[in-house]
């Protein structure tokens, strides 16, 4: 049997300290829900991480133990180290999974590795968001079906300011009318990368068996496939190909 994927939730956990309302659907932080769900597969190992620990959660001897990170962010994402988002960005570059999700669009460690604004529309207004899959073929869609209709979320609507997905899984449809490019994979060095946009504070959307399905997904497409790729290149003779 293969290790199982350690998995590293990360979440900046303000929110439900600060409102009874979004406490009430997470009581133990949206870090903690998420991580309960994953928990259940016998091929993860699940830890947590968030904002006010010493470096956020994320020493050295965490990162290293880390083949998947999921991040959530929202009010705080100036507070963020930019010392703890370099040694994130390098741990992707060497071959760690990151999953993003929601707002986590404009955190630092997302805007950093896709190089751009990440900027988008919103309205929150507690509308309907059916998530299309674009491709039913991907593994992160494996077991979804045709959408997943979340009754009550936060809008989010193009131009979002991303690079051109390498893989498109979900586009969103809202009821104003506005689309969303709401599920899209890039590589950057050897690590996956996967942004998830459901998941707003004051909604149960954690809570939905499809997003966690997707999101259950998208840690294992994610995960590293091979051994951790070294961040410099070995120093190579001149005349080393040549013989006698």
């Amino acid at each position: 049997m293969s290790s199982p994927i350690r998995v590293t939730v990360w979440n900046e956990y303000r929110h439900e300290k600060r409102s009874p309302a979004i406490a009430a659907i997470y009581p133990e932080g949206i870090h903690g829900t998420l991580a309960a769900a994953l928990s259940k597969h016998p091929d993860m190992a699940v830890r947590t991480a968030t904002l006010d620990e010493p470096e956020h959660g994320l020493t050295d001897e965490v990162l290293a133990a880390t083949d998947v990170m999921l991040w959530w962010g929202h009010c705080a994402h100036g507070e963020v180290s930019d010392a703890v988002v370099a040694k994130v960005r390098r741990r992707v570059l060497e071959g760690m999974g990151l999953v993003v999700l929601h707002s986590g669009h404009y955190s630092k460690i997302f805007k950093a590795l896709m190089g751009t604004t990440c900027s988008l529309c919103w309205r929150e207004v507690g509308e309907q968001e059916v998530l299309w899959v674009a491709d039913p073929s991907h593994p992160i869609a494996e077991g979804i079906g045709t959408c997943i209709i979340l009754p009550n979320t936060e809008m989010y609507g193009e131009p979002f300011g991303i690079p051109v997905p390498e893989e498109q899984v979900f586009i969103s449809s809202f009821a104003g009318g506005e689309v969303f490019r709401s599920g899209n994979v890039w590589r950057r060095g050897a690590g996956r990368i996967f942004y998830f946009r459901p998941g707003h504070e004051s909604y149960p959307i954690f809570h939905n068996e499809q997003v966690l399905r997707v999101i259950t997904n998208a840690v294992r497409y994610c995960r590293p496939t091979a051994a951790p790729v070294a961040d410099k290149a070995p120093n190579v003779p001149m005349g080393w190909f040549r013989k006698g």
